[in-house]
């Protein structure tokens, strides 16, 4: 298991950050990186749905009294991982189909759309870990006035570098 944290944000913010695999830590460090930009604490570990069912389950039920406020899971294939941790958790989930050898991830993306009614993953696009990140930025940012200002100030600074580069 790989956990990295990082401790930047206000006491008790904390985004958990799942991964199927050794194999989709690259994707998910940018998530990781994207949210210690912002200023969110977040952890990384990899976790499986059907390779660690009993811990990701624990992980799942303990998140929220672990100061965990949103999960972001990341896997491919079947990619159940975060239909697994919605199923065991209220917090917001949010998925990250990864890539996969054989179907370049519509195989995992499908997978983490296709949730079934009342158990609800918000979900990217396949390996946009950056997304995924913003967007639990977004959620938190209702919550926490200094994490909307800073992420209305990177809205700003995307805004204005695309105005720069003119038509």
């Amino acid at each position: 298991m790989t956990k990295k944290k990082n401790s930047l944000a206000p006491q008790g913010i904390c985004v958990g950050i799942l991964g199927g695999s050794r194999s989709d830590l690259p994707i998910l460090q940018k998530a990781v990186d994207q949210l210690l930009s912002l200023g969110i604490a977040s952890e990384l570990r990899v976790l499986s749905a059907h390779r660690t069912p009993d811990q990701t389950i624990q992980y799942a039920k303990e998140a929220e009294s672990r100061g965990l406020e949103i999960i972001i899971a990341g896997a491919g294939g079947a990619a159940h991982l975060a239909g697994v941790i919605a199923a065991q958790t209220h917090l917001p989930i949010i998925g990250i189909p990864m890539p996969s050898e054989h179907l370049k991830g519509l195989d995992s993306l499908l997978s983490v759309v296709q949730m079934p009614r009342g158990i609800p993953v918000a979900t990217v696009a396949i390996g946009n870990a950056v997304n995924a990140a913003l967007l639990a930025t977004a959620i938190l940012a209702l919550k926490y006035p200094e994490i909307r200002k800073k992420l209305l100030h990177f809205r700003a600074q995307q805004t204005e570098s695309i105005l720069k580069e003119g038509p």
